[in-house]
């Protein structure tokens, strides 16, 4: 039996299906240590955040999961699926999905046209249209604008299209990277909100934000990463209140 960062003892290789586990994951750009034995777990329909200043390896760490960076990792479990020696463009098939930083829609295709590319892993079948009608539901703004071409949407509204074409691949786990980066405040609420409706619907999320206080929002555990290693970890709630992080992270 090993204990993850978040304190829960995990068999290596066993776990329930949609558990998300992590342990001494490292990534080195040439000479520069960028992120240093990081082990965490995400559990099946829970969020996760990870905050830290710029340069902390919040987003070398998501890069990392994905295989999208030279990466060392000693044990990298999604349910009892061993990921450690998948290929990055096989990470999507065993249940991942990713939004990256800065949304990266295809602004000259239509949001349906951009929404099936995240479908690539399935020929086209009745169910590709459910889960596009099931993307339109939690996303109705997207349904309403689906032959409009997704470089004339608002910045809230690529963020929405980027988290739905991640939801086509039906992944049991989502990474967001700063889903709420340029957006303003009424923005950042629409994406807490359909951040919440993804947890209640079951998914595992694993959000890496500057904005610490959607971060403690949206998530239940959170992560306090500092020069590419895990400085801090515990519940939301509980860091919320602690009073370094309120003075490093919320300038309080």
């Amino acid at each position: 039996m090993k204990t993850d960062q978040s304190g829960q003892h995990q068999e290596a290789g066993h776990g329930p299906a949609g558990d998300l586990r992590v342990e001494n994951l490292c990534v080195r750009y040439g000479g520069v240590q960028a992120v240093s034995s990081v082990g965490f777990t995400v559990g099946a329909g829970r969020c996760v955040g990870i905050i830290g200043a710029n340069g902390a390896g919040k987003t070398s760490t998501l890069k990392a999961l994905m295989g999208l960076v030279p990466r060392s990792v000693d044990g990298l479990w999604l349910g009892d699926q061993d990921l450690t020696k998948v290929k990055p463009k096989d990470i999507v098939r065993h249940g991942i999905g990713y939004v990256p930083e800065g949304r990266h829609v295809f602004a000259g295709l239509t949001v349906e046209k951009n929404l099936l590319l995240g479908a690539y892993l399935r020929s086209w079948r009745g169910r590709t249209r459910q889960v596009l009608q099931e993307v339109y539901e939690m996303f109705p703004v997207l349904g309403e604008m689906q032959h409009r071409l997704a470089g004339a949407l608002s910045g809230g509204q690529q963020q929405m299209l980027a988290i739905g074409r991640a939801l086509m691949s039906e992944p049991r786990l989502v990474l967001l990277d700063e889903p709420s980066m340029g957006l303003s405040p009424k923005l950042v609420e629409e994406v807490l909100a359909s951040l919440q409706r993804l947890s209640e619907a079951g998914l595992g999320l694993l959000l890496v934000e500057q904005n610490a206080k959607l971060t403690f929002e949206a998530t239940e555990t959170c992560l306090v990463m500092e020069n590419g290693k895990v400085a801090m970890t515990g519940s939301s709630a509980d860091l919320s209140h602690d009073p370094l992080v309120r003075r490093i992270y919320l300038g309080l």
